[in-house]
Formats: C-alpha cells, sequence, structure tokens
C-alpha cells in the first residue's frame, strides 16, 4: 500500500509533498512523541503517528527513513518543518482522530 492509497481510504488531508506520496510505500506504523525513543524504534517504510510537527520531527523521519507522517488531532505543521519537509521528501498528513482511534483504523488496512 502506498500513502497515497492510505490518504485516499482514510480521508487524511495533505500538508506537503502530496506529488510524491504514490512512491512511498508503507509496511507498518509507530505511534509515539519522544524523538529519541522514535528515531531507534520506528522501521524504515512505517507511517509515524505524532504531534510533533517541528523541524525535529522532520529530521527523525529523514534518519528511520519513515514513509509519511501524520500529525494526530489536528496538531499543527511549523513552517520551517513544512520547508525541511518539503526540501527531504517527507509526506506530512493531518487528521482530526487521536492517535490509537487512528492506529485502530490503520490496523485493518495494513
Amino acid at each position: 500500500m502506498t500513502v497515497k492509497d492510505l490518504q485516499k481510504k482514510l480521508g487524511l488531508t495533505y500538508l506537503c509533498s502530496e506529488e510524491i506520496a504514490e512512491e512511498k510505500e508503507i509496511d507498518g506504523c509507530y505511534c509515539g512523541d519522544l524523538l529519541s525513543w522514535v528515531m531507534s524504534r520506528a522501521q524504515s517504510g512505517n507511517i509515524w503517528l505524532t504531534v510533533m510537527g517541528n523541524v525535529n520531527s522532520i529530521g527523525v523521519a529523514v534518519l528511520a527513513d519513515i514513509s509519511c507522517i501524520i500529525l494526530t488531532e489536528n496538531a499543527a505543521l511549523d513552517e520551517d518543518a513544512k520547508k525541511r519537509a518539503t526540501e527531504n521528501e517527507v509526506v506530512i498528513l493531518t487528521s482530526s482522530k487521536n492517535a490509537y482511534e487512528l492506529a485502530a483504523e490503520i490496523s485493518k488496512i495494513i
């Protein structure tokens, strides 16, 4: 499944890098907001569910080779983070749902 497929199935909203969503394959999901924890435990190809919309989260996504970041609970994406995500081809989406609700839905489709 690609990020684009997931976006359509869950009705997520793109915040940046929509044009590359079809290229990004998904093979799992990771939930967490402690950046060092995510960096050491998220797997390449995972979706990352978080409320952390800052530039540091983009660095973690790049290092961990995350397929996309989904900002839960309509968390804000900083302008600096959006710019860095675009430069590093990190797809970012948003949802009004919390991490638990979203992870439960994701587990049914991937």
